[in-house]
C-alpha cells in the first residue's frame, strides 16, 4: 500500500498539470480570438474617422476656417455696431446717442421681454446685447443655469423705443 500511494499523488499532479496546461491553451486561445475581433473593429473604426475626416474636409477646407464677411469686416468686431448712415436716420427719428439710448432702454424694459423665468432662485438678465442695425437687435439672457438668445426688432418714434421679440432660442 506505501508503494502505491507514490503513484496515486504522480498520477494527481500529473492529471492536474494536464488539466490547468489544457485551461492555459483554451485561455490563450479565446484571448487570441478576442484579439482578432478587437482589431476588426479597430480596423473599422478608423475607416469611419477616415470617412468622417474627408466629409469635413469636404464641408470645411482648412482654408477656410476664418470666414470674412462681405465688405472685409471682422464680423464680431463689427457684429453690433452702427453704420454712420443707422445711426443719422435713428438721430432724425429723436436719439440723441443711438447705440447708448437703444442698450439703455432695453436693460430697462428686459424684465418684460426675456420670454423665460429664472430657475433655481435666479433671475433671468440681458447679459450682452448688440444693435444689429437701426430695426434689430441681438440679446443674451441667461440666470446663471439656463440661457437664450433673442431676435428683437425695435422701432423709434419721437424718442421713444418700442422693443418686440421676433424670435427665441433657449440654450
Amino acid at each position: 500500500m506505501r508503494n502505491i500511494l507514490p503513484w496515486i499523488l504522480a498520477a494527481i499532479f500529473l492529471f492536474a498539470a494536464i488539466y490547468f496546461y489544457w485551461q492555459k491553451n483554451e485561455a490563450e486561445s479565446r484571448q487570441a480570438i478576442a484579439d482578432r475581433q478587437i482589431e476588426k473593429i479597430d480596423k473599422k473604426l478608423e475607416q469611419k474617422d477616415e470617412t468622417v475626416d474627408s466629409l469635413e474636409e469636404m464641408v470645411l477646407p482648412p482654408d477656410t476656417m476664418e470666414m470674412v464677411p462681405p465688405g472685409g469686416a471682422a464680423f464680431v468686431d463689427e457684429l453690433g455696431t452702427l453704420s454712420e448712415s443707422d445711426v443719422q436716420k435713428l438721430q432724425r427719428k429723436g436719439l440723441k446717442s443711438p447705440e447708448t439710448d437703444l442698450m439703455n432702454d432695453l436693460n430697462r424694459k428686459q424684465s418684460q421681454l426675456i420670454p423665460a423665468k429664472g430657475t433655481m432662485g435666479g433671475t433671468m438678465v440681458i447679459r450682452d446685447s448688440r444693435i444689429l442695425n437701426d430695426r434689430y437687435a441681438l440679446a443674451y439672457y441667461e440666470d446663471g443655469h439656463n440661457g437664450g438668445y433673442m431676435l428683437l426688432k425695435y422701432t423709434v418714434n419721437n424718442g421713444t423705443i418700442n422693443w418686440t421679440v421676433v424670435d427665441n432660442s433657449k440654450l
